[in-house]
């Protein structure tokens, strides 16, 4: 692979995907990574635990967890810090996507664009 990555993980995004892998009972799990149609900006995150990828999934590994981005969001998810945050009012995985054009007030949701399909195809040369 070369040029952009297609996801990366903070320090502490590894940390919690581990401690969340640990408490599921499933140690060789991955995060699986898709976005969903929802929210008032158009888009949410959706994460669940998955045994082992799906066809045409990416696998991003990294520190020892696995994280599979859904093919349908790899367009959107391409170039993205995934990161972990806590403060007193919530906690929760946050993504520094430069594809995102807007979000909702409550963060729940974002408005993105696709990157250009080219540039994936030059990753997945």
């Amino acid at each position: 692979m070369n040029g952009m990555p297609i996801l990366k993980l903070t320090g502490a995004a590894v940390q919690r995907i581990r401690q969340l892998r640990e408490k599921s009972g499933k140690p060789e799990a991955g995060l699986r990574v898709s976005l969903k149609e929802g929210g008032c900006a158009g888009y949410e995150y959706d994460m669940q635990w998955a045994e082992e990828p799906k066809p045409g999934d990416d696998v991003v590994e990294q520190d020892g967890v696995k994280v599979y981005v859904d093919p349908s969001a790899l367009l959107y998810l391409l170039g993205s810090t995934m990161d972990y945050k806590e403060d007193k009012l919530k906690a929760g995985f946050v993504f520094d996507n430069p594809n995102q054009i807007s979000a909702c007030g409550c963060g729940e949701s974002v408005q993105l664009k696709p990157v250009d399909p080219d540039v994936v195809a030059k990753i997945h040369g």
